[in-house]
């Protein structure tokens, strides 16, 4: 089998055309990724998973998603509740610290159970930024709370709820998404803050969980760090910041780079982004003009990035047997509009 190519793609809509199918076929993406425009009944979404597994000839290829609660959410009513946003979390572990970290973990164990049945196996959760006063609502209430040791506390409680399910987690948005004053969907950040205060504040969750397997990174512009690239494209921030003292040795993904925040047409981001150290580049939004100048740039997956996919995947395992039931249940005595 051919190897696959670092990189992880949408598709357009609630099925793969066979111009998609040829595509994958050709260009064998590492895995894929699910968005509301793709999610319609029950059946359709497992025909969806498995028609991308088909295309690439590895029924082993991740299928990714933004399954958070609140308002980012894929799956909706009637496919999966509406959850509480992270920050309904955070306000509870204020209350109650073991409520709070049980909380967090039933919420992760059951969008495992919503995501695995159709064959999903990867969400991107835990969102481990740290907002400050007056940052963009992009991140709000996504966002456990503004304290970095809630964050990591309730991070780590998310994470192993996911694993529980067999699903795997991606952290994001590494190393720090809190301080944006722009929404990097339309526009670049830059961070201006001293290299201490990102320290204590900003990495600091992604340190205390350096050792989970995946993580996103943050299209902003760190100018203690490098004025001239944001994270995602930096090498600085990836081998000195990332690699270096968060010590993060799993599978780094970029964050979207059909977001407005990077610059260059879609050959010179994804060219960028590997050149930077990234592993994996994300593209999400389907259109294949700009999916064929991902693949254009995109290089097979080897070595050290080959060997961090393979642990990801070997580290959603096949789940721990709880009862679907019981954890609705319980999770409801937290949170009864969930039910």
């Amino acid at each position: 089998m051919s190897e696959s190519k670092a990189m992880i793609l949408g598709c357009a809509g609630k099925s793969v055309s066979q111009d998609e199918i040829r595509f994958y076929a050709d260009e064998r993406p590492w895995g894929f990724i699910l968005f509301a425009r793709n999610i319609g009944e029950p059946a359709q979404i497992a025909d969806l998973v498995a028609s991308m597994r088909d295309a690439v000839g590895r029924p082993d290829a991740p299928v990714f998603i933004d399954q958070e609660g609140g308002r980012v959410q894929r799956l909706r009513p009637p496919i999966a509740p509406n959850y509480p946003p992270a920050a309904a979390i955070g306000a509870l572990y204020q209350e109650d610290r073991e409520a709070g970290l049980r909380a967090a973990w039933l919420l992760s164990r059951l969008h495992a159970f919503d995501l695995k049945r159709f064959g999903i196996n990867a969400d991107c959760l835990p969102v481990l930024d740290v907002p400050v006063e007056g940052a963009s609502d992009v991140i709000g209430n996504r966002a456990y709370g503004k304290d970095p040791n809630m964050v990591t506390a309730l991070g780590r409680a998310a994470a192993e709820g996911l694993f529980a399910g067999g699903v795997l987690p991606v952290m994001k948005h590494m190393p720090g998404h809190g301080r944006a004053l722009l929404d990097t969907h339309h526009s670049l950040p830059t961070v201006d803050a001293p290299i201490e205060e990102l320290r204590r504040h900003d990495f600091a969750p992604f340190k205390e969980l350096a050792d989970l397997p995946a993580a996103m990174t943050a299209h902003i512009i760190f100018a203690a760090i490098d004025p001239a690239a944001p994270a995602t494209t930096s090498g600085k921030v990836v081998s000195e910041i990332v690699r270096g003292e968060i010590g993060f040795d799993g599978l780094l993904i970029s964050d979207d780079t059909s977001m407005k925040a990077l610059s260059g047409d879609f050959p010179s981001k994804a060219a960028a982004i590997l050149a930077a150290g990234v592993d994996i580049v994300l593209h999400c939004n389907g259109v294949m003009e700009e999916m064929a100048g991902i693949a254009s740039k995109t290089l097979p997956l080897t070595g050290k990035s080959l060997a961090r996919a393979e642990r990801a995947l070997s580290m959603a395992h096949a789940g721990d047997g709880s009862d679907e039931a019981e954890v609705r249940a319980e999770f409801s005595r937290y949170f009864e509009a969930v039910a």
